[in-house]
């Protein structure tokens, strides 16, 4: 049975990436996927030191972070997934900032000895799939190029070593609630079939 981990972060209940991300796990639980949603905003993860600890012991195995938090938890629940769905709307051009502080705490993905020049990546050639999925007020195609919303989440999942693909949900903030469109769900059901694809 693959196993499918879904991480988001959007600060908004029941919002337009809440709503993409539900469309999607429905649509992999009907090809028979185990899934697990972890949704940021309720999940406690500290801020990254930037210490640079969990990048000293060399290999492929994530490093340890110096923070007692869920992350570590969190970094197994990604080892053992088979694919990916990373989610963030558009804040400010880019992704939220609890996503980012996600982001930043996968520095035990990387080997950077003191005394070198830069980080290596643990993972090399990705392994796994990525489904990555954005939003933004903006039309999508304005989005897609002028935020830097899915750079960053096509930078997580290359981190962890997954191949993304991608969505982007563009007008979503033209009223308190926004609801998901008709079309937008059936781009993110395909978008999942193929994602679970073997």
């Amino acid at each position: 049975m693959t196993s499918l981990l879904a991480i988001a972060g959007s600060y908004r209940e029941d919002g337009i990436i809440d709503q993409a991300v539900a469309v999607a796990v429905e649509a992999a639980r009907r090809t028979g996927a185990e899934v697990e949603v972890v949704q940021l905003r309720h999940y406690p993860i500290e801020f990254c030191r930037n210490c640079r600890q969990c990048m000293q012991v060399e290999g492929d195995a994530p490093g340890t972070c110096v923070h007692t938090d869920a992350m570590g938890a969190l970094v197994e629940k990604i080892e053992r997934a088979d694919a990916y769905i990373l989610a963030s709307p558009t804040n400010f051009y880019t992704v939220t900032a609890l996503f980012k502080r996600f982001m930043e705490r996968l520095a035990v993905y990387a080997y950077w000895p003191w005394g070198a020049h830069g980080p290596k990546f643990r993972k090399g050639k990705p392994s796994k799939r990525a489904l990555v999925i954005s939003s933004a007020a903006a039309p999508a195609f304005i989005g897609r190029f002028a935020f830097s919303s899915l750079g960053q989440l096509w930078a997580t999942a290359k981190t962890i070593g997954a191949r993304p693909s991608s969505v982007f949900i563009g007008l979503a903030a033209g009223a308190s609630h926004t609801w998901l469109t008709p079309a937008n769900a059936r781009r993110i059901e395909r978008a999942t079939a193929r994602l679970l694809e073997r």
